[in-house]
């Protein structure tokens, strides 16, 4: 019976150490978490886009309240913002891991994807020319190229190449809202500046200073003359009036731009680092955030300043490039953690 006892006791014992430790082999570290969820979102556009299978293949729901609108604007809306997000990484190099493997065949997916994106004999050409929601979703495509300029734009044909600029440049047609939309006209002409197109420096120069006048301080832009209080600073203000600025003023060594005062480029920086300390400070340690503003759905979107910062290595002095981390992958076992979302 004494023996029985010790090997029950040891049974007990041995249970925990084990699954402990089959937990460990098995664990994920953060990066794979990433790239695993990234893949997840990218693979099933980009293959699809790349065969021109995209518009056929795609789910679309509409909401119970659309607004009637061409819902064409669909495909460019998922591709531009997709790889908006998705260009940091694709300029990686190469290499044999399963992470290297995953990046090169979504980046050969992607050269595939842009160039149909403009091939007015493709299936997958997008909506360019009807509707004024083109030049939100354009100015996401052009963010892609600015931001991975090297790996995305400069591989692509050159009458792919001419086919954007022809594209980017008709956009002028749309007059921009009074809002955060003054920054798709700048990030559109910002992207012809780099690229050595004709630009139109006044939609850029006219767009920025009226952000910059538009500041309220603590990290905050308002939307617009009236303030909102929504995710909008980062989902669009502060990643493209930086990213415009670091085109006009050639990273800021032009610190003062004529047209423009006020408008500075280590100045934006500094605000984008203090709404990064804000927006780390929102999330919880369970990995939520705070539901508020309109267009919450986009999620992950909402702390694209935050991985902005740590991207071009300049979060502040309080935020460690681990804390931020650790916070953003919390955020992201949340919310896709479990395969629904």
């Amino acid at each position: 019976m004494k023996r029985l006892h010790w090997i029950l006791l040891l049974m007990i014992l041995l249970i925990p150490t084990e699954s402990i430790s089959a937990k460990k082999k098995t664990e994920k570290s953060d990066r794979e978490i990433w790239c695993d969820v990234m893949y997840r979102m990218a693979a099933p556009v980009l293959s699809n886009m790349s065969e021109g299978l995209l518009k056929q293949n795609m789910l679309v729901e509409l909401s119970p309240t659309w607004d009637g609108r061409n819902q064409n604007v669909t495909y460019m809306e998922c591709f531009g913002r997709l790889m908006a997000g998705l260009a940091p990484w694709l300029s990686l190099p190469d290499d044999e891991t399963p992470e290297g493997l995953q990046r090169k065949q979504l980046r050969e997916w992607a050269l595939k994807s842009y160039a149909n994106a403009v091939d007015p004999a493709s299936p997958d050409y997008l909506l360019w020319r009807q509707e004024n929601q083109t030049l939100v979703d354009a100015a996401f495509l052009a963010e892609s190229f600015l931001r991975s300029y090297d790996a995305l734009w400069m591989p692509l044909d050159s009458i792919t190449k001419q086919r954007y600029i022809a594209e980017f440049t008709d956009l002028r047609r749309v007059d921009p809202s009074y809002s955060n939309w003054l920054l798709f006209s700048a990030t559109v002409e910002s992207f012809l500046r780099k690229a050595g197109a004709p630009s139109d420096t006044y939609r850029i120069s006219s767009s920025l200073r009226k952000i910059e006048e538009w500041y309220v301080g603590d990290g905050w832009y308002s939307d617009g003359p009236r303030f909102a209080f929504d995710y909008y600073n980062s989902f669009v203000i502060h990643p493209m009036y930086i990213e415009a600025l670091e085109i006009i003023t050639e990273a800021g060594k032009r610190e003062k731009i004529g047209n423009m005062p006020g408008c500075n480029f280590h100045e934006a920086i500094r605000r984008a680092q203090r709404f990064g300390v804000i927006l780390e400070r929102l999330i919880s340690p369970e990995g939520t955030l705070p539901v508020f503003g309109r267009s919450i759905t986009y999620r992950t979107g909402s702390l694209q300043t935050l991985a902005l910062l740590a991207w071009r290595n300049w979060l502040p002095e309080e935020l460690s490039n681990g804390q931020v981390r650790a916070a953003m992958t919390a955020v992201i076992q949340r919310m896709f953690g479990d395969g629904r979302n």
